[in-house]
């Protein structure tokens, strides 16, 4: 049983498909078939129900992919590790995080990183699927909303922060210092689209009071939502921190009293994942940065 043998299996996997996993992996088909045969003969089991032209995981198929992934997992921290020692803290680092934050507030962090580590390439990602690229070894650490707890990742808690709405210096409420819940049924936003982090709770947090924002416009931007708040299309419901971190003269927050919606922060990472020394740094710096 060879490790590439693992990772072509661990491909027919996910596509259940012998043709599409070949193409995939760039191999012939009849030479991807005989790969799998193989391991099911050394094994004596078979690992595919075969119907047709579909196929589907025995059990014991199952049983051999969680410990394949776990292996080629193993594989690669190992390879990560010699890379690291060999290369004198040079490599790449990966970090998936919410698309706002990326555009407005992370700066200062990425610029003191690059000071410590001026070797190692940083790539930073803005996605809504952070937990989902971390799981599957995407990237290497996610900054991501406050999640379930889950045995296969380590989730460090960084901030709390509260929502507020966000108004042009020349809106009619620009003079407001606080808002009631209700009061937001009657003021024209602009938000991102349904779906995303941000949006899902703010929509999760005004169905407790039994109403729905309609926004007037939505995009997944962030740049494009404060533009078209400071050109006083509508308000839009934002982390204070994060607005505050724009220093834009021409905005203005509005407070929601009483129960205002609020978002906690996490940095995560794969529990069984090696992370070198940069890696570990830039964790505390960000744990740090946001705290």
């Amino acid at each position: 049983m060879e490790i590439r043998q693992l990772e072509n299996f661990i491909v027919v996997c996910k596509e259940l498909h012998f043709t599409r996993a070949a193409e995939i992996i760039g191999i012939a088909q009849p030479t991807l078939s005989q790969q799998i045969r193989a391991l099911e003969n050394e094994l004596d089991v078979p690992l595919f129900d075969r119907v047709g032209k579909k196929i589907m995981l025995t059990q014991a198929g199952a049983l051999l992919l969680e410990y394949s992934i776990k292996m080629v997992n193993h594989l690669e921290n190992a390879q990560d590790a010699i890379a690291e020692f060999r290369s004198g803290q040079r490599g790449t680092l990966v970090v998936s995080l919410l698309p706002s934050d990326l555009d407005y507030r992370i700066t200062k962090l990425l610029v003191d990183f690059h000071a410590e580590f001026p070797k190692v390439k940083l790539k930073m990602i803005s996605s809504i699927d952070v937990l989902k690229q971390v799981l599957e070894n995407e990237v290497d650490i996610g900054i991501e909303l406050t999640s379930t707890p889950d045995e296969r990742l380590v989730q460090i808690p960084l901030s709390r922060e509260e929502y507020v709405l966000v108004v042009s210096k020349d809106h009619m409420w620009a003079d407001r210092e606080s808002i009631s819940i209700s009061d937001l049924q009657h003021i024209q936003t602009v938000m991102y689209p349904e779906g995303f982090t941000g949006r899902n709770l703010i929509d999760n947090w005004c169905r407790k009071y039994g109403f729905t924002l309609d926004p007037i416009m939505e995009t997944a931007s962030a740049t494009s939502i404060i533009r078209l708040v400071k050109a006083n299309i509508g308000g839009t419901i934002q982390p204070y921190a994060l607005i505050e971190a724009m220093n834009e003269p021409s905005l203005h927050c509005i407070r929601i009293a009483d129960d205002a919606p609020f978002r906690s922060f996490e940095i995560v990472y794969r529990a069984d994942r090696f992370l070198g020394h940069a890696a570990q740094a830039f964790i505390r710096q960000t744990i740090d940065y946001f705290s």
